[in-house]
């Protein structure tokens, strides 16, 4: 595991105890994240470089070796980006869609219903209709079609006279599905990154760097990023045909990583390497405010100041999100393909409507949930993982719902939507060093589950009738002895100290050259020491803000997110005039037209080793 991972990192005695400081407010240990032999690497990068101190020591905290220190301050896709031919099947999917091209046939994409699906498959109908071709997207319906190709949808896709299907973030292990597609007429070429088995469906091309007999080492990358080499691929072949010879202006593929940031940070896929530098171009890209619906989602997130990673996982993901959750699937396509201002602001405020009723169904199950975990857990905090499950839950929140009980109870946690007969649908979230996919996955082989799957974070389930107290059983079992462990070696692993003072914009600015952070390239975690919490309040019924006075006078604002109510939030609430260590990472808040260094706290100490 990554050095850089501040999830459930090891507490062993190469991370020193930082600040003294054994257990915080939220019951971790605070760890140096520099060992000795990073804390090394920091100091020759200093020397060679001409670095400032923090910035490699950020650096070497995130695994970033000497020799590959001056890449990463410059992460380029001139030099990160691979030849696309070295994805099995890539040339056949390039050659393929060239023909679609050359031929004006009309093409129909399916994507999944998430940000990384809504992404790709906008990505992907954008170049074809540079070329001039028409496709049309297929989304389907989370509750009605479930995930994935489906027979009824590509019988319907060639009725209206499709000739090639393009699959994108789904299909790997759609068998059924793509044969009566290819008995339909259609063409399938499938470009996906999801784990699939040794068998895969018998289709014209199927990119996918997770297949058995794939050697590109791009597993990585989220689908987006692969709809992008595709995109890369399929110019260069229409480039070898002559195509752009013709009087046709070949677009600029830079202009279309706006798209691949969004779907990669939404994807939560390390930003490492290649999608690192998918990201920082995106993001440049994305300030030029030329897709005119991600424009219009932007503003009405009222989203201030240049677009960041957090943005787009926090405020414009969930709100395309929304779309496939509770709404339409394909409205987070639609807006990132359409060029009318009109059209994309009516489908912003729908999402942004969605998103808010999405934030209501989500409360009410959360609070069903926590109440329902609690009880189980009891005072003593019995119990390795978190099940809860009722009947009436929105089958397409229950991975939120998860999500939330695990943040709140620092265990694996499941939410299930129950049906009338006792089976149901549910997510699943895990906490680093705790294979859930695995889990499930021999749950299903068990009979326990009728179906499953994911990777070792996050992972989805089918309860067959009547099995919900066996699934809580297995699970327990199974992943008690992971969890033990875990936990045990949770800790907080701090970049450095800084003050009030010294954490300024010019810092800020000299921090970010790490960046972009996100899933695998963390964001820097600094202890402000011994400050005082001069004010301290709750403020939009979740959130509370605070601001901190270093002992010089000199003074920090500060929020923590999402903790009222929240033993976080509690601690701070109750220290307010008492001198803390606090720890969080800093940013720049943009305000009515000012900027303002804030921390964002993520944990206190009030009590420490002196």
């Amino acid at each position: 595991m990554p050095r850089g991972d501040i999830e459930a990192v090891t507490g062993t005695s190469h991370h020193r105890v930082f600040l003294g400081v054994n257990r915080s407010a939220r019951g971790r240990t605070w760890r140096e994240r520099l060992d000795e032999r990073s804390g090394a690497q920091a100091l020759m990068m200093v020397q060679r470089l001409a670095i400032p101190e923090l910035l490699a020591r950020v650096m070497a905290g995130r695994d970033v070796e000497i020799d590959d220190a001056r890449a990463f301050l410059d992460p380029t896709l001139r030099a990160l980006l691979p030849d696309p031919s070295v994805l099995r099947d890539m040339d056949a999917a390039a050659a393929r869609l060239a023909d679609a091209v050359m031929h004006n046939q009309q093409v129909a994409i399916f994507g999944d219903y998430d940000v990384d699906g809504a992404s790709a498959a906008a990505l992907v109908a954008s170049f074809l209709r540079h070329c001039g071709l028409a496709p049309f997207i297929h989304i389907p319906d989370r509750i009605f079609e479930g995930y994935g190709p489906n027979v009824e949808a590509m019988q319907s896709l060639a009725a209206r006279g499709a000739r090639l299907l393009v699959a994108v973030d789904c299909g790997s292990t759609s068998f059924e599905p793509f044969a009566r597609a290819q008995a339909f007429g259609l063409d399938v070429v499938v470009i996906d990154h999801h784990q699939v088995g040794e068998v895969i469906p018998a289709v014209t091309a199927l990119v996918n760097p997770n297949r058995m007999d794939d050697l590109s080492g791009l597993g990585h990358l989220a689908a987006v990023g692969l709809a992008f080499l595709t995109v890369v691929g399929l110019n260069r072949e229409l480039r070898h045909r002559g195509f752009w010879r013709a009087g046709r202006e070949e677009p600029d593929l830079l202009d279309f990583t706006d798209l691949v940031a969004l779907g990669t940070v939404a994807d939560v896929v390390a930003l490492r390497g290649l999608n690192r530098a998918f990201v920082a171009k995106g993001l440049v890209a994305m300030r030029r405010r030329e897709r005119v619906g991600l424009a219009a989602l932007m503003d009405k997130a009222r989203l201030n100041g240049p677009p960041q990673p957090w943005h787009l996982g926090f405020l414009i993901g969930p709100r395309i999100n929304a779309g496939g959750r509770i709404g339409r699937a394909d409205l987070g396509a639609r807006l990132l393909l359409t060029d009318d201002a009109i059209e994309a602001g009516a489908i912003a405020d729908e999402l942004d409507r969605l998103n808010r009723e999405r934030q209501g169904i989500e409360l009410s199950m959360l609070a069903q949930a926590e109440a329902e975990a609690t009880a189980a857990l009891g005072a003593e905090g019995r119990g390795s993982v978190v099940v809860t499950a009722a009947q009436g839950w929105h089958p397409g929140i229950v991975g939120l719902v998860a999500a939330r009980l695990k943040e709140r109870f620092g265990r694996p946690a499941f939410a299930i939507a129950l049906e009338s007969g006792g089976g149901g649908t549910g997510s699943g979230r895990s906490l680093s060093g705790v294979d859930l996919g695995r889990a499930v996955r021999q749950a299903v082989t068990s009979g326990i589950l009728l179906k499953g799957g994911g990777h070792a974070m996050a992972a989805g389930i089918t309860l067959r009738p009547g099995a919900l107290g066996d699934f809580r059983a297995y699970m327990e079992e199974t992943l008690a002895p992971a969890v033990a462990a875990a936990r045990r070696e949770d800790a907080l692993l701090i970049d450095g100290a800084v003050t009030a003072a010294g954490a300024n914009a010019a810092l800020v600015a000299t921090i970010a050259r790490a960046g972009p952070f996100g899933s695998g390239n963390s964001e820097p975690i600094f202890a402000l020491p011994a400050h005082t919490i001069a004010y301290a309040e709750e403020v939009a019924q979740a959130h509370v803000r605070l601001r901190l006075r270093a002992g010089d006078g000199a003074t920090i604002s500060a929020i923590a997110f999402r903790a009222a109510g929240e033993v976080l939030g509690r601690a701070l609430l109750a220290a307010r005039g008492q001198k803390v260590h606090v720890a969080g990472s800093l940013a720049i808040d943009h305000w009515q037209g000012q900027e303002r260094v804030q921390l964002r706290v993520l944990d206190i100490a009030t009590e420490w080793e002196r």
